[in-house]
Formats: structure tokens, sequence, C-alpha cells
């Protein structure tokens, strides 16, 4: 898009050139491509890539000199320079004949071909490039003879190929050669003579040449007609009406830039040539046919294009044809406004550049194809991330796990009935994108004509007989009730119209359809992001501190608008947002606070943003997922069409110029050397030449000098907006010159420093996110991290992981470069592995254990193996793909906070890196390699569930060990014991545990996150009365401990009679006790809190506290539950670890309840429910005596009788304590629990059972309390299903 362009410039066009064969210096082979083709046949010749290439078709037939590239050279620019444009010669060069010089004979097709290009600059403005190919007879004798020389050469090799294919070839081959094939012509070879023979003296040869246009504005269709104009000026048989000159001197320097909003007129050599710019409040200029794309992609393919540009990731498209490598890419671009691609964008990557595949960036560039090969051939350095257009054979490869833009079903109809309504099929059709390149945009006009319900325009009759989409276009017809013989006589009609006005109409449908596909996707993202002002967090420093900390501030609250968004929308929305195309928007829009400041997109779309603001008079945050069509369509048209109907301004006519006599002749067929004197310096007294003020001034004068809010000068301004669109990129363009290894070793360099600075960013932005609280208080980024964000972070670390590990690379199985070392590194680790070695190969031994707190004694710790972490990967059916094993084992790394470990230890294998890498490559650049580790290292500090929540079908194995009381020997135990283990996303059912070891392995579907054990045992044999410390259960996968602490008896008339208990668990924090100990990691659950302070007792005796800390318990338990329903679902914790967990609710209420609680010192306990059963005992029969306070008492007491019974009726033996636990949880469930404290409060069995001093009795104190639990009404409490089995409430 022509955001970019330069400044400086007035003129329509900055420089003239010619390019082609420098007969003084001869034929250069083009040393890049050749070495470029070498390198592919030393591939063959290695059998790196299976067969030889010994076919009779392809590569050996590429290689005949007439299909040789060689070197072309810039023969002429005119002027010689401009000091806004510094004339850059590699560039042009390179870009105006990307192949290089190409020859033919008479009998090859010789069509002129027209392709455009662009140069980007080092601070990302844009030069534009307009070039029209064509061939001209070679007339120097020296060239036809030496393309007769190895024309020779080249036959005798190709004999001794097809003939001696084992023998090695004999010096005096070559000498015989040339008499010999004639003789014993093989069929290849005659074929081979047929199609790429040359005989000087039979056949006329001819070379490429090339007339360009350099423009600051990309005016795609006026150059074209130009450059068109000129040629058939040089090949017609009558001389053009002026010399050449006075066209190329008048196009240089008399045609200006149209103005903004303004149309232009000009004379080409043959008729005029009109050029349009859109206003400043329209949409930016772009002048190529999107048409072209759709037909050449199909609407589906464009949009999952559009999807993988939006995300950034690396796109390759692939053509045969340079214009539509051009057309694919600017079209693409310029339908993101109002956002602009931030990377390398090099539309047309010249054959010299190609080491530039291995950029380790997010890049758009388009590759060249010989038409030959197929993408098999392809070998790419990097595929993980990279989305590839075969554009000629209408197919697009994306990559894995690429989410849906919204709403992509309503999106698609909406730009197919935009593109049906001009005739283009939604499905793409290749050929009519062909002709459109011969006929100047003839392309199918079926447009109906409003004024008269008409069809208007032609219908190619050649098109009819080709286009597979015509059953489609005929049913269409039908429906507007005009036969296609009708239109067929219209177009023979048609063609005897007058040629300039076809093509005048030709070129507004252009400009229509472009514009009606443009407005339909700039309406997306003024929908999507209607109210994205309201989340753009303003700089609290100065601004000076803001440039300084760029990097690391948060410039937009993407959890709260997230949270705003229709969930379908997240996966793309969340992905977006982390792009940097996103944030240099933002940027852009904290730079500038009023209007006048505003870049051109960012003011054309706030615009737009205001009106459908005032449209929609819903609350501007309530977002809806409804599909609001496109509305300003015809307003966007109409401005078009105003401007072409009538022109504002006509340039200068081209006249004759003071040339000498004799100049300016010109020989039919041949573009001639143009007058350089004339051509290099123009008119001195002219409005629009370029004006005298140095460029420094020009810039100032674009930023509209006067004071703004940022008080910084103007320069220093231009130079922080510039930087902060920087920000996170490195390269945005590879230079465009001869390159020598120095120039590619620094370019490297750049790469590998950006790697490193995106990885620090990265991984400070997850360890931000993650550790929410402390980092948002010291004021880094927003407070909340969804599940969603958090996947879309450890998606883009896993893209950066894949373009570090393709740096640089050469040897490489598969897509993904990371899982190709993986595997290197297994298969070298497993054939060094000694038979008789301990334990499987690759394994770590025991001094690389991880001990674990607590319960170390019980289990033993997993062993660190990253082989063995390869092989869980392995063995995970539902994994296909090398990227998604990659991915999956990245974060099974993260989650065992082994990463950095791990990555550490493949790189450690130095020879294999070597074998792998080039010596340039990230991964053997030593001190960032480090570093690199190092910032990876920072995750340990973090707990990730990573891997556990985003497999959760897969099978794991489990291990749970039960570990019973020191004290009491536990041998003596007779009964069978079990375990129920539940998570987040199921549980296990009931499993026998032997009971002489009281441990067992099994495995099941992923349980998630563990929440509680149920377990128990069936009170069989004499002794069965079993105190268990706690079970310690382990995910064999991930290495998740998580203990679940008991300190009960299990046994009749033994503690509250109980036969099972609900055990609730904690994650366990391992320490691993080598040098690279981090810090340890919090616990998961809220900071400890005070009661931690007060409970400094064993579990099994029971602590006094004092009122004012049971208060407090109470309200730290609630407290924790409401934080949980604060938080955004997808990351909220265990909900039953509040409430029966330590310090839990459930903790809270029983130490409300034994309070002052009077206990028979001489007998067994009493315990809490003993009490509550005495209470509804007490109610129920106050209830059968009618003696009724109200009937609001009545009700409670109904429903807490309901709960007790029920409780008591269940078939579990869960004991007393067990039941009060149920009732707590079914209480605040139904949001009962306050009713039920008022009702015991005033209970007469309460004045009983409790001192006068008891909590319970104190009034004040129980109204706080029921206060307190009031809080829980609003949430709606769901209860995991082993609380409540057995309860049918």
């Amino acid at each position: 898009m022509t955001t970019g362009f330069s400044s400086g410039s007035s003129r329509f066009a900055d420089y003239f050139v010619i390019c082609g064969l420098d007969t003084e210096s001869g034929l250069e082979p083009d040393e890049l491509s050749a070495l470029c083709q070498y390198i592919e046949d030393t591939k063959f010749r290695d059998g790196a890539r299976g067969k030889l290439a010994m076919s009779n078709e392809g590569e050996n037939f590429e290689q005949s000199p007439l299909r040789r590239t060689f070197k072309s050279k810039v023969l002429a620019h005119y002027p010689d320079n401009v000091e806004w444009n510094p004339f850059d010669q590699d560039a042009v060069g390179m870009l105006c004949m990307p192949k290089g010089l190409s020859f033919r004979t008479q009998v090859d097709s010789r069509e002129p071909q027209f392709h455009s290009f662009i140069i980007t600059r080092e601070d990302g403005s844009r030069t534009y490039g307009f070039a029209l190919t064509f061939f001209e007879e070679v007339t120097s004798k020296q060239i036809c003879s030496a393309m007769q020389t190895l024309y020779h050469m080249h036959n005798a090799e190709q004999y001794d190929i097809l003939h001696t294919p084992t023998s090695p070839r004999g010096p005096e081959d070559p000498r015989l050669a040339p008499c010999r094939p004639v003789l014993h012509a093989a069929p290849a070879i005659s074929r081979l003579q047929r199609f790429n023979s040359y005989d000087i003296s039979r056949d006329t040869l001819y070379v490429s040449k090339c007339i360009c246009l350099i423009t600051p504005m990309a005016f795609a269709q006026a150059c074209r007609k130009v450059l068109g104009q000129l040629h058939q000026a040089v090949t017609s048989p009558q001389p053009p009406p002026l010399p050449l000159e006075s066209y190329i001197y008048n196009l240089l320097y008399e045609v200006p830039l149209p103005p903004s909003g303004r149309s232009l007129k000009f004379s080409g050599v043959y008729g005029p040539i009109v050029c349009q710019r859109p206003s400043t409040s329209e949409l930016p200029l772009f002048d190529f046919a999107i048409s072209e794309m759709f037909n050449l992609l199909g609407v589906e393919n464009v949009l999952q294009l559009f999807t993988c540009t939006l995300l950034e990731l690396q796109i390759l498209l692939y053509s045969q044809h340079y214009q539509r490598l051009m057309s694919v890419a600017e079209s693409i671009t310029a339908l993101m406004f109002p956002f602009q691609w931030q990377h390398v964008y090099v539309p047309i990557l010249p054959a010299s550049l190609l080491h530039f595949l291995d950029a380790p960036v997010p890049y758009l560039m388009g590759l060249h194809s010989n038409g030959q090969d197929d993408r098999t051939k392809l070998d790419l350095p990097q595929e993980a991330n990279l989305c590839f257009v075969d554009i000629d054979n209408h197919f697009i490869e994306l990559p894995e796990e690429l989410p849906q833009f919204p709403n992509k079903l309503e999106f698609i109809q909406e730009i197919s009935e935009v593109l049906m309504s001009f005739g283009v099929s939604p499905e793409g059709n290749i050929h009519s994108s062909e002709n459109q390149a011969r006929y100047h945009f003839r392309s199918v006009d079926m447009v109906s004509d409003n004024r008269n319900g008409n069809l208007s325009s032609p219908l190619t009759s050649y098109l009819l007989r080709e286009n597979e989409t015509i059953a489609r276009l005929q049913a269409l017809v039908k429906r507007t009730g005009v036969s296609l013989e009708k239109l067929e006589v219209r177009e023979d009609a048609s063609c005897n119209k007058d040629p300039r006005a076809q093509c005048d109409e030709e070129e507004l449908k252009m400009h229509q359809l472009n514009i009606q596909v443009r407005e339909v996707f700039a309406n997306r993202f003024t929908q999507m992001f209607a109210d994205y002002e309201v989340f753009v967090i303003q700089p609290s420093h100065d601004k000076e501190s803001w440039f300084t900390n760029r990097d690391q501030m948060q410039n937009f609250d993407k959890a709260s608008f997230l949270s705003d968004q229709p969930e379908p929308y997240l996966p793309f929305l969340s992905r977006f947002l982390e792009t940097q195309m996103f944030a240099s928007f933002i940027d852009s829009k904290i730079l500038c606070h009023d209007d006048e400041e505003k870049e051109h997109t960012l003011r054309v779309f706030d615009s737009r943003v205001d009106k459908i603001r005032m449209l929609n008079v819903r609350t501007p945050t309530l977002r809806t997922s409804m599909y609001q069509k496109c509305t300003n369509i015809e307003e966007a048209e109409k401005a078009i069409e105003m401007r072409v109907a009538k022109i504002d301004h006509t340039a200068l006519h081209p006249h004759l110029l003071d040339m000498k006599i004799g100049q300016g002749r010109y020989e039919q067929g041949f573009f001639p050397r143009l007058q350089s004197d004339v051509l290099s310096t123009g008119p001195t007294s002219n409005k629009w030449a370029k004006r005298s003020a140095p460029a420094q001034w020009r810039r100032r004068d674009r930023q509209k000098q006067h004071a703004e809010h940022l008080y910084l000068d103007n320069d220093q301004r231009e130079k922080y907006i510039q930087e902060a669109r920087n920000l996170g990129t490195t390269i945005r363009q590879p230079k465009l010159s001869n390159l020598s290894p120095s120039v590619i070793a620094q370019t490297n360099w750049k790469f590998v420093e950006g790697l490193l600075k995106e990885c620090r960013n990265k991984t400070k932005r997850m360890l931000v996110e993650k550790m929410g609280r402390e980092a948002v208080e010291l004021g880094h980024g927003e407070v909340s991290i969804t599940g969603v964000e958090e996947n879309t972070l450890i998606a883009s670390l896993c893209d950066l992981l894949e373009r570090i590990w393709s740096h640089g690379l050469q040897v490489k199985q598969g897509k993904s470069a990371l899982w190709s070392h993986l595997l290197h590194y297994q298969d070298s680790k497993e054939k060094n592995a000694t038979p008789g070695g301990l334990g499987p190969p690759g394994f770590i031994h025991d001094t690389e254990r991880r001990k674990s707190d607590g319960g170390g004694s019980a289990m033993p710790p997993l062993r660190i193996s990253l082989i063995q972490d390869m092989r869980h990967i392995q063995n995970i059916g539902e994994i296909k793909t090398d990227v998604g094993k990659a991915r999956a084992w990245v974060r099974l790394s993260m989650e065992k906070k082994l990463l950095s470990r791990h990555l550490k230890q493949l790189l450690s294998d130095h020879e294999l890196t070597k074998k792998l890498y080039k010596r340039y490559a990230f991964l053997r650049c030593d001190d960032e390699k480090e570093q690199f580790l190092y910032h990876l290292l920072s995750f340990n500090a973090v707990d990730y569930f990573c891997f556990t929540n985003v497999f959760t079908t897969i099978m794991i194995p489990y291990h749970v060990v039960i570990v019973s009381s020191k004290k009491l020997s536990g041998s003596m135990f007779t009964a069978n014991p079990w375990v129920c283990v539940s998570g987040e996303l199921s549980e296990t059912g009931v499993l026998q545990v032997p009971r002489n070891t009281l441990e067992i392995t099994f495995e099941c579907q992923n349980l998630g996150k563990l929440t509680t054990v149920q377990m128990g045992h069936d009170n069989s044999g004499l002794y069965a009365k079993w105190l268990v410390e706690c079970v310690v259960v382990r995910n064999e996968i991930t290495g998740h401990t998580y203990k679940f602490p008991c300190g009960r008896w299990l046994g009749k008339g033994v503690d509250d009679g109980s036969l099972e208990r609900i055990l609730v668990g904690e994650l366990m924090t391992p320490t691993t006790e080598n040098d690279e100990r981090m810090c340890r990691t919090p616990p998961m659950q809220q900071s400890p809190g005070m009661m931690r302070r007060f409970v400094t007792i064993s579990p099994s005796s029971k602590p006094k506290l004092n009122t004012g800390q049971i208060q407090e318990g109470v309200g730290e338990a609630i407290n924790g539950i409401v934080k949980h329903f604060h938080k955004p679902e997808k990351e909220r914790g265990s909900l039953t670890l509040l409430l029966c967990g330590e310090y839990g609710l459930v903790w809270a209420l029983e130490q409300v309840f034994q309070h002052g609680f009077k206990s028979p010192r001489l007998f067994k306990n009493v315990f809490i429910w003993d009490f509550l059963e005495k209470a509804q005992v007490y109610f129920e029969s106050a209830e059968q005596r009618e003696a009724t306070p109200d009937e609001n008492w009545q009700t409670r007491v109904r429903h807490f009788c309901r709960f007790m019974r029920a409780i008591n009726s269940t078939s579990r033996n869960i004991g007393k304590d067990g039941k009060f636990q149920m009732l707590v949880c079914l209480g605040a469930r139904d949001h009962l629990l306050h009713h039920w404290i008022a009702l015991l409060a005033d209970c007469p069995i309460t004045s009983q059972m409790y001192e006068e001093s008891a909590l319970i009795k104190d009034r004040s104190l129980v109204n706080s309390l029921i206060r307190v639990l009031q809080t829980l009404q609003e949430f709606n409490i769901t209860l995991e299903a082993s609380l409540v089995k057995g309860v049918g409430i």
C-alpha cells in the first residue's frame, strides 16, 4: 500500500530506466542464479532428493543456453539522481529483470510482459517500479557467435550424458560431439535440438530488454499504459508524432502527482491517460486489480491467506509470473487497512536473495517458479509457521492450528456477492486472470445496471468457453432474462467501439470492484474494533520514559477487550492482539492526540469508528456477534466516479525539445538510446518540479509543525515514531545489492540480535501475565490472563523457537526444525547407548532426580530425561504431525519446568549442532545462545498447565501412594482399601489398592488438575481400623505430584466412625537440588494470609482460636471464593479447595461451631454433627407443635431438616465430619448457610451445648457472620460430583 511513499516528490515519476544487454561486456552468466542452479545440481548428485534427476524432461534441458540466465545491466536512467529518492542501481537492476537476461529465437513466443515491483528503504518508506520487458533482435555478431559456441558445448554434453551414463566422460568428447548427435540421435536429442537449438546461419536471436518507471506512488494502470504506448511507438511501422524523448521528458518533469481527492489527465504517445487519487477521508490509494487475486486463488483461499497475514506468519507466494506475485502481495496488504505489514516485505525475491528464505522473522515474500518445479522440489528452511501460496495452481498450504477469522462464513458470503455482481467467480478462475493481463482488464463484466435492471457490458465468448464456473454464471444470466446469444452479439458490437472509451470503462470497473471489496474488508475491522479507544492505555509516565521502556509497556488492555468479545472470536483475536502490526497501530494512536497529527490511515479509521458508534445505539462495550454488512460502499464508489467523470487537472502536453539535428531518430523494433543531455535536467521554472527546501524540512512539513502533546521537537518525534514501529522487528527489507559474504554475515547478525531481543520480550511478557497481581502493582501490564491468552502466548513462544531452530539450518527432516533436531539427537543417543547400560537409553541417572518436599519419602522422584519426554509425545496417537509434536514437547517441558534445561542438553551436543547448522546460525552464536537459555529459565518461576489443559483426551499413567501413620502399625490392618481420584476434567471410579503395598499405578484419560481423592475401606477382617496420614498422586508424564492430607482414622468406633473420607489436595512444588535452582514456586492458591500464622499446631490436635481469629478465618475463606468468581472462567482454580481444603469454608465454619462447645471429658468426643442432629430433632418437634413464629422461619426449618435427613440416609460411610462437610457444601450451593446460622443461633439446643462465651451466642458476632455469608448469594456455586455423591438433592 502506498502509505509510506517518499514525500519529497511531487512528480508523477522520478526516473525512467532502461535495462538490458550490455554489448561491451558481452555475455556474462548471472553468477548468483548459476550458483543456485549449481547447488540444486549437487543436491541431486548427493542423492539428497532420492532419484538422480536424469529424466528426459527437467533440469538438464532447463540448462540449455537459450534457457540460461545472463547478467543484465542498467543501460541508462534519467535523470541521474533526485535528492529525495536516490537512485539504487543494484536494486532497480535486480527487480527490473529479476531473472537476468533471457534469449529467444524466432520460433519462441516473445510477448511483452509487464510487472511491477517495490523497493522498501531502511526507514520503511517505499518506491514503486513498473517494468515492461520485451524482446529485441540481437545485432551484435560477437553475441550471436558466443551463443553458437555455447550450443556446441551444450549439445556435446547432452550426447555424452545420454549415451554413457555410467562411464566418466573422456576429455576428447567435446571435440567429437558436434558431428555426432545428428547421426545417432536418440529421441531425446532430436527433441532437444528441435526446441532448444540455435544455428547462427538459420535462426534470428532475440534478447530481453526492459523499460521501467520509478514512481513515488503506485499508479499501476497509468504506468502500464504509458509503457505500453512507448513500446508500441517503437514497434509500429509509423514513427510516433514526436521523438520519444519528448514523451519521457513530459512524464518526468511536466506531469505532477494528482493532489488528494483529484484526478489528472496527461498524454501518452497515442492517447490520454487518466489517474486519480483518493481524498484524505477515503481508503488509501490502491491501483492494482484486486479481482486478479480472487481469480487466481478464490475467496476461501484469499481469506485463509488474509488470516495468516494478519497473524504475521511467514508467507511465501509462488508463481512463474512476477506480476501475479506483486498483485497478490499488494492486494492482501491493502485489504489489511487500517493495519500495516511491519516485517520483511519482498513481493519479488530476486534469485540472488534466496538465502533470505531462512530469515527467522515473519515475512511476506514472492518466489519466482520456473514453471517446472512443483512444491515438493522446494527445500524451504522453515515450514512450521509457513503459509505457502502456489498462485498458479490455485493452492494454499496452511500452518497448523490456524484460527478462523471471525464470522468467516458470512464474510465469505458478503465478498462473494460483490464479486458475483462483477461477474468474478468466488471460486476463482485462472483463465480470466490471464485474460485480464492480456486485455487490460476486460473482466467478465456482468454488473447489473441499476437504472434499467439490465446487464451492462460484454461477456467475452472466449471466457464462456473456458470458464469452469460457467454453470453458475448461466444461472445468473437466466435470472436476469438476457440470453447468452445476445451477449455475444453485444460483444462483437462493442469491439468496434472506440478503444479508448472501452479501456476507460474497464478501468472504472476495476476501481469499482476494488473499492467495494476493500470497503467490505475495512468494515470488518471497524465492526470488530468499534470501541478500541476505550482500551488504549495512555502512558502514565512522561513521554521520554514511555519511549525508553516502550517494549516493556502494555499499550492496550487486552484482557478487558477480550472479555467483551463473543467466544468464537477469541482464538483469532487473542493472537491478533499480540502482533507487531496491532502494537504499532495502537502506538500511533497514543502518539497522535488530535486529528491534525494523525496518520492518514488512523484518521480515516477513527472517523469510521465514530460513525458506527453514532449509528449503534447499543452501549459501546457490549459486543455482539451479529454480522453487520458494509453500508458505505455507494458513497465510496460515487467519489471515484465523480473524479473520473470530471477531470480536475490536465498536465502540459508533450512538445518538441531543444534537440540537435539528427537526434531523436529511431530504428523500428529497437528501443533507442535516448539523448541524455535533454533528459538529465528538468525545466527551471516549473511549479511541479522538485521543491528547493532540503529533505529534512520537507519531512517536517509533512508532520504539520505545531506544538504537540509530546513536548519533543519534530525530528525527535519522527525518530521515536520510527523506533516504536521497528520494535520487535529487526530488518524490514533485505539489502538488494550484490551480496558479499560480509553483507550476508551482517544481515544474519542482525537476525540473531533480533531473535534474542524478541525472546527477552516474550519471556518477560509471559511472566508478567502469569504472575498477575504483584506485577501489576509494579506497573507492568494488566491483571488477568485468560486461558485463550495463555495459549496464544505459548503458541507464539513455540513459533519463536521454530524460527530460532530454522535459522541457518542446513539439514532438516519434516516440517519442524525443532523436532527434526530432537529426532537427530534421539538417534545419536540411542545409537551410543550401551546395551547393558542402566535403564532406558538417554536417561540421566539418579544424581539428576528431582526432590519433592514432603512426598519425597512416599514416592521416588521421576527421572529427568529429555528422551523420555520425547517418547511420551511420540506415544500420543492424537498428534500426527512434526509441528504438532514439537509444540506438544515444548508445552510438556514448560509444564515440567525443564524447557531451558532440556534445550541446554540438546545444544550441548556440539558435533550434532555443527552438522545441522551453518556457522552464522543463532544456535551457533554461543553468547546469544546462553542468554536465550537464561531467559527461558525464568519460566521456572511460575506454574504452567499448558500440556495438561490442552491435551485433554490423551491417556495418562498415574501413580497413587497411601501413606499410613508410622505411630500405629498399619501392618495389622485387615480391610481392603480403595481410592477414587477426581480432577477438573473427570474422575477414575473406584480403584482397589493392594493392602500390602498401599500403592497402585493405573492409566486413564487425562483427569486435568487433580482436585479430590475419595478413599475408604470395606471394613472387613479383625482389625479394620486405619490411621491415614495422606495420599500422594503423581501424573507420570508431567511429574505433577498432588498431596491429599488426611491425618484421621477410618474405621467403625474410632474418630467419627467414618469408613471413607473425601480429601482435598494441593500441588506439591518440586525443587531441584542443583545449581539451576530458581526461587521456589509459590503455591497455586492465594497467598497464605493470616491463618497460617495462627495455626502452627499439628493437624491432629484441635487448635484453639479466639473469636477475632475465627472471624478473620471466615472472612478469608469467603474472600477466596469471591475472588475465584471474579476471575475469568478459563483460569479459575479449584473451588473444591476453597470450600473443603486447608483453611477453606468448611474449616472456618468448623471453628465457628467448635468455639465454646461443651464436650464431656470422660466419654468419647462429641462432634458438631451430634449438635446438628439434636437441633434437627428439636425443629421437627417444634414444627409438629405448630409453635411457629412465622412463615419464613418454617421454610428455613423445612430446608434444614430435609438436608439433614438426606445426608443421614446416604449409603456412604462418610462419618460425622464428612457429613458436616457435605452439609456446608450443599448449603453454600443453595445459598442457605446464612439462614441456617440464624436458625441455630436462636435454637434452645445451642444454649444447652455451648458455653456463655461461645461465638454462636454472641448476637453481634452472629449478625456479622450472617452478613459475610450473604455475599455468596450472587455466585452460582457448582460442586464437584465427589463432594455430594449419594445425596439426591
